[in-house]
């Protein structure tokens, strides 16, 4: 794995991500570009291209792609809206593929291939696939002589596999591969505490970062009954805001949120908390070159921004 939710990952060329990004949801494929000479969200350009249901189905256990001629199909059509001017771009996939950690070492070696078998050790008994042959990357968020706080996100090398071969199978080459709620982050205030929420279709994840250290990275499975549903975000969200309290002394104000679920809709099923809900990354006003539906643009939007 190339590199994984950070600019500054291992893996990552010099001058930065490429300026293109793709993300591959269960709804469909949403392009973003980056238009020459800009740093702006503004300059931003748009594409989705929509796929049959039950063509994606992210997790760890079983094959992500079940329709992988219609998956590629799909990056091809949306960046075709776009033409990218490299054929290299950031891949953001599925929270449901990827599994997040934050590790306390003593001390962490110096070079990376060093550093990945001692990050592999430690996630053996961590997640429930090989290791040895999975996608693992990492960032140094904080270092002192008596601890290393580590942010590490592994994948089975097998959905990596299949998330890369679709992108290669459209024409384009992989320079960078993020999960969707850690992309997202990147387009946030990185000197403010923020909590946010990624809501997709099959689960949720849950988000706390404080300048430069990831607090609290959550991710559920949600059940498909409509009523369970809301009740397990309800819950969910009021765990992190729990936590967000007794991690910063302060009850949060905002919560910023992401998802391919209208933000009214959100908003309602949260009507007993006192937090401002609001858009992690407002929907693009202009740059959108076919109908973006309900996709939410944060992920492909700090793909290509500012490392945090």
């Amino acid at each position: 794995m190339d590199s994984v939710f950070k600019k500054s990952a291992v893996g990552n060329q010099p001058g930065g991500r490429p300026p293109a990004a793709v993300e591959i949801t269960p709804e469909g494929v949403l392009a973003a570009v980056r238009r020459a000479g800009s740093d702006s969200q503004d300059a931003l350009a748009y594409a989705f291209a929509a796929l049959p249901p039950g063509a994606v189905v992210p997790g760890i256990e079983d094959a992500n792609l079940r329709a992988p001629e219609a998956v590629a199909e799909a990056i091809r059509s949306a960046l075709g809206e776009l033409a990218p001017r490299h054929r290299a771009l950031t891949l953001v996939v599925p929270d449901a593929a990827v599994r997040v950690f934050v590790l306390d070492f003593d001390s962490m070696p110096a070079k990376a291939d060093e550093a990945i078998s001692v990050l592999r050790f430690r996630l053996r008994k961590m997640v429930p696939f090989d290791v040895e042959h999975g996608g693992v990357s990492y960032q140094i968020l904080s270092q002192d002589k008596a601890e290393w706080k580590v942010l590490t996100a592994v994948l089975p090398g097998l959905v990596l596999a299949e998330y890369e071969a679709a992108v290669r199978a459209a024409g384009y080459e992989p320079g960078a591969v993020l999960p969707s709620s850690l992309a997202a982050l990147e387009a946030a205030d990185p000197m403010a505490a923020v909590l946010a929420v990624n809501l997709s279709g099959p689960g949720m994840t849950t988000l706390i970062a404080n300048g430069q250290d990831l607090l609290l990275y959550r991710t559920l499975d949600l059940p498909a009954a409509p009523m369970a549903r809301v009740s397990e975000i309800q819950r969910g969200v009021a765990v992190a805001a729990a936590y967000y309290e007794d991690k910063l002394g302060a009850a949060p104000r905002r919560l910023y949120y992401a998802g391919n679920h209208d933000m009214e809709e959100f908003s309602s099923w949260l009507a007993g908390t006192e937090m401002e809900v609001v858009e992690l990354v407002r929907r693009p006003e202009s740059g959108m070159t076919t109908p973006l539906g309900r996709e939410s643009v944060a992920g492909v939007s700090g793909a290509l921004a500012g490392g945090r």
